[in-house]
């Protein structure tokens, strides 16, 4: 048994604490009837109806997807552009997926895309500070008092104190008047690589996220996905 805001949650249609209003608004069905109570525990051969639509009992599919540039990290684009999910093979579609977390247009690298909500909640969740790391080319040269002042953190967001959790210089591309840095962050403020870069007074010119937690790119090209092992889900989840 688990609780009724869970299985709402592992179905991919919100959060738990999302789901709890549902709830008490009267919009979820147990078995034809409407539920308010919160804590209802449920079975896997209950009927749950959220705001009319059955929820559907699916397979939970988990991928790792190493993104390229001008792909949309969404389920769907008003614009018509290609997105993560575009690039996931149709047979492997038969549920609703969903990325978990983003990368802009622009940038390229690992995302996950699954159907379980509950995975995703976890993984967003500021108290896991789950690392993300990107391999980052800045359109200057950057010296050991600017890499220090990132290593102390710079405001973004007007208020925002960003602190890297590590920062490490890789190379100078003299010719190019490039910098490039691998940066590891727990945050996950939008844009914030872009947004870290531009208050130091650079841009970026390129940017990779090489490591989602203790996953990373080995042996996965530039628009080509694979299934997370059991372990690895198990591993995502604790």
């Amino acid at each position: 048994m688990k609780r009724l805001n869970k299985a709402i949650a592992e179905a991919g249609i919100t959060s738990r604490r999302k789901a709890d209003n549902l709830i008490k608004s009267g919009r979820v069905k147990v078995n034809g009837v409407v539920v308010k109570e919160l804590g209802t525990l449920v079975t896997s051969k209950d009927d749950i109806e959220v705001s009319g639509v059955l929820i559907e009992k699916q397979l939970k599919k988990y991928f790792l997807l190493n993104k390229p540039r001008r792909i949309i990290s969404a389920v769907k684009d008003d614009r018509r552009r290609k997105t993560v999910i575009d690039l996931i093979d149709p047979e492997d579609r038969d549920v609703r997926l969903f990325p978990v977390g983003r990368l802009d247009y622009q940038s390229t690298g690992l995302i996950i895309i699954t159907n379980d909500g509950e995975l995703a909640n976890k993984l967003a969740h500021p108290s896991r500070e789950v690392e993300k790391e990107y391999r980052v080319v800045i359109n200057q040269i950057i010296n050991k008092k600017t890499l220090l002042t990132l290593n102390k953190g710079v405001i973004i967001d007007e208020n925002f104190l960003a602190i890297a959790k590590k920062i490490r210089f890789i190379k100078h591309d003299n010719d190019k008047k490039q910098t490039t840095l691998e940066m590891v962050i727990t945050e996950g403020r939008n844009h914030q690589v872009r947004k870290v870069i531009k208050a130091i007074g650079g841009e970026v010119v390129d940017l990779m996220r090489i490591r989602y937690d203790f996953l990373t790119t080995k042996s996965l090209a530039f628009g080509k996905y694979r299934e997370l092992k059991p372990h690895e889900i198990k591993k995502l989840m604790r």
